[in-house]
């Protein structure tokens, strides 16, 4: 029953980035800018060819290849046969991981069939302002914030 719930929660967050990305890239045009909150929440479609904040963007397509869609193929494989086999994982870990892979996933899967990754919303609040992103930063960032503030909680949690 874990693992059913794993890979549920592993497709959940694939599907609610793949739809979303979808979605932006039929109804809103590249570059374009639309204020849904005042300034404060825009929604775009920017084509990212590198990795967070573009990152890698003037590699050499081969060292792309490697970093953007090798490694992560082989870092998400791990991480997903760890949590699938071990037994005893706080169930807030496994939720973390689950959207850390997800996530992962789905910029993923856009690297491998678009060569770019599609980012489209923006958040401005007061100094705060975030890169273009989307669904699936969305669900690593939220993946990773709970790791750390379970690692920082439980200084025993098994990995």
């Amino acid at each position: 029953m874990k693992k059913i719930a794993i890979l549920i929660l592993v497709l959940l967050n694939i599907g609610c980035d793949q739809i979303s990305k979808k979605m932006v890239r039929n109804s809103v045009d590249q570059n374009e800018y639309i204020r849904l909150i005042q300034d404060n929440f825009i929604l775009t479609n920017v084509e990212n060819t590198g990795a967070m904040l573009g990152f890698g963007q003037s590699f050499p397509p081969i060292l792309k290849i490697i970093l953007l869609q090798v490694l992560p193929v082989l870092v998400l494989g791990i991480i997903l046969i760890n949590i699938l086999r071990k037994t005893h994982l706080n169930k807030w870990l496994i939720l973390a991981f689950s959207f850390v892979i997800g996530g992962g996933i789905g910029n993923l899967m856009d690297r491998i069939a678009f060569g770019s990754v599609t980012d489209f919303f923006i958040l401005k609040l007061g100094i705060f302002k975030t890169g273009i992103f989307n669904m699936a930063d969305v669900s690593v960032t939220i993946g990773v914030i709970l790791i750390f503030i379970l690692s920082i909680r439980h200084k025993n949690l098994e990995f």
